[in-house]
């Protein structure tokens, strides 16, 4: 029998904690859902996800403006794009 199965991404800091105003854990910024349909996912769902946490969470914990806040997968300031 094979064991090809690859570890599955994930954004878990082992921080579980659902942030009831917002319904995101505070370890990872991911929603009820996502958690409980994350190993489920296929894993180019799961990088999508991932790619937008950071700036979820300075949204949601931080009060940063979702406007004014870096679009994910954009240059940071200073770089090229």
């Amino acid at each position: 029998m094979s064991t090809d199965a690859s570890p599955v991404s994930s954004p878990c800091i082992k921080v579980c904690l659902i942030d009831e105003e917002t319904g995101l854990c505070e370890g990872c910024g991911r929603t009820r859902a996502e958690i409980a349909t994350w190993g489920r996912m296929p894993e180019a769902e799961r990088r999508a996800v991932m790619a937008g946490l950071e700036r979820r969470m300075r949204v949601a914990f931080l009060g940063e403006d979702a406007a004014a806040a870096p679009a994910e997968n954009a240059p940071a300031e200073g770089e090229a794009g």
